[in-house]
């Protein structure tokens, strides 16, 4: 969600007549947009800050911004820390930035915008992916309204917004008429998308509108809360052709009474008869999810319920994290602290019970025709194509540079952990499959 609002922030700036650079040493503006819901992504920004110190003092006309969920947290109290910092804003506030930098420059004052507004503008800023990608992110909403215990979202992106329904579908027309032939919805709950709006308009509807939009070959989404999983949304995998058999389902635990501690309002019984429809509904899905391990309070048996959830699921990829206390949130006051070295323990524990799980869910793809839609030359080697499959896993084969941006087959040679081997197919063998 932050590369698009990344993507929104350079759109926009790209009207007021600035140019992007990858040298930061000719930058004239530079805007660091921060996420804070765990503490290594804040760290990370106050070290970026920090180097870009040395740049202000060698060239005192540079302008440095900080955006996002870290200045939404912090406000003005960076200034204390990063006197070199010339504004900040918050994530209701995007597409106030020509009027910030208008300020800056007029007048030479720094300014803070971290107000919440009734209505988030900046989520309709329409912004093409980088570097001519056939991939695109769109944001559907903003804010969230679940309140979990651990989670900083509701208190620095706000209350639930959903965006109309015909905004999201100008703004798919816009990215088709560029070359874009697969988008990647966006929310921090796309499930509950529509609630602010009507009745009438709900996910599961605004997907069917997309697969009808000519041009879009694919449709991804992400994030979806357990709780608002949906029939309706289960059946879409069955009946929108460009919808793509994969979902990130964050689980975050496999013990209920952490669940209910996290005040994720499912159990793990929910969680998983939701996952045996939508392979019943879609066999071939791949079915991702977020775990936190120490969370307070939770025992080894709680742990065990985690693994044993996913002995069960047998996730294809899992984003695995040490619970870290976030200011603000209802699980900073929860005692039966987990020590670190505890929670170090069973990260590691985990993270190979799931290597051996995407190993195994890759191995299955092994002699099967999968679809590609190619991305350009590999990072691991230039002779290489990349691109990913309907199922999201990164596929690399020998082709010419004519197949980049194409959909193209292939059959899947040899499965590794974190990629496919595959080789290009053409028409008539795909016939003959």
């Amino acid at each position: 969600m932050n590369v698009h609002d990344s993507e929104q922030i350079c759109a926009l700036l790209e009207g007021e007549e600035y140019e992007m650079t990858k040298d930061a040493q000719t930058a004239d503006l530079i805007i660091i947009n921060t996420c804070s819901i765990r503490e290594k992504a804040a760290q990370k920004a106050y070290s970026q800050l920090g180097r870009y110190r040395a740049l202000k003092q060698k060239n005192d006309s540079l302008i440095i911004g900080v955006g996002g969920c870290l200045a939404q947290e912090l406000g003005h109290t960076f200034y204390k820390k990063f006197p070199h910092v010339d504004f900040i804003f918050g994530t209701h506030n995007i597409n106030k930035l020509p009027e910030i930098l208008k300020k800056i420059e007029l007048y030479g004052e720094r300014v803070t915008e971290t107000d919440f507004r009734e209505s988030v503008k900046s989520i309709g800023i329409f912004a093409l992916p980088d570097n001519g990608s056939l991939s695109a992110f769109v944001t559907i909403m903003q804010g969230c309204n679940n309140f979990c215990s651990y989670c900083v979202v509701p208190y620095l992106r706000g209350r639930e917004e959903s965006r109309p329904l015909q905004d999201i579908i100008d703004e798919i027309h816009f990215l088709v008429d560029h070359g874009v032939k697969e988008v990647t919805l966006l929310g921090q709950n796309v499930n509950s998308y529509g609630h602010t709006i009507s009745e009438d308009t709900n996910f599961p509807s605004l997907l069917r509108k997309i697969g009808k939009i000519n041009g879009i070959e694919r449709i991804r989404f992400t994030t979806s809360h357990p709780k608002d999983l949906s029939e309706d949304l289960i059946r879409c995998y069955g009946e929108i052709a460009q919808l793509c058999e994969h979902i990130h389902l964050p689980v975050q635990s496999g013990a209920d009474r952490i669940l209910k501690k996290m005040n994720r309002k499912y159990t793990a019984k929910d969680y998983l008869n939701k996952v045996d429809r939508l392979r019943a509904q879609c066999p071939a899905i791949s079915i991702t999810s977020d775990v936190i391990v120490g969370f307070p309070g939770e025992t080894q048996e709680d742990f065990k319920s985690t693994l044993a959830l996913m002995d069960y699921v047998m996730f294809d990829n899992l984003f695995s994290f040490k619970y870290s206390e976030r200011k603000g949130t209802k699980a900073l006051k929860c005692d039966s602290k987990v020590p670190e070295p505890v929670k170090l323990e069973r990260l590691k524990l985990l993270q190979a019970k799931q290597e051996e799980h995407t190993f195994r869910r890759n191995k299955v793809l092994k002699g099967r025709i999968e679809e590609i839609l190619v991305e350009g030359i590999s990072k691991n080697c230039q002779n290489d194509l990349t691109g990913r499959t309907r199922s999201n896993k990164i596929a690399n084969f020998k082709g010419t540079t004519e197949l980049i941006g194409k959909m193209v087959p292939v059959v899947i040679k040899e499965p590794y952990l974190h990629s496919l081997r595959a080789e290009l197919i053409t028409e008539g063998e795909v016939q003959a499959c």
